[in-house]
């Protein structure tokens, strides 16, 4: 997957729909869990895909990145069409 500025937004603001960690954002999930999801089949391809980019920026130690772009968008925002 290209990596895209659509991404890293998509990723600082979408929730796990599922499982301990429901409504917890992405980014901050927990690096042992994303691992483990990583083994986990998923129907949802752009979750996964999601999923792998959290834990790639969580090893590399790279979240406080995305902490400018963790404030809560507006609804209808143009970052997340």
């Amino acid at each position: 997957m290209p990596l895209t500025p659509q991404h890293l937004i998509e990723l600082a603001h979408t929730t796990m729909p599922y499982g301990q960690y429901a409504g917890r954002r992405l980014i901050h999930l927990p690096e042992s869990y994303l691992i483990w999801l990583q083994d986990q089949k998923t129907a949802d391809t752009h979750l996964a895909q999601l999923l792998s980019l959290a834990l790639l920026i969580r090893s590399e130690g790279l979240e406080h990145l995305l902490d400018p772009i963790t404030k809560p968008l507006a609804p209808g925002s143009p970052l997340l069409q």
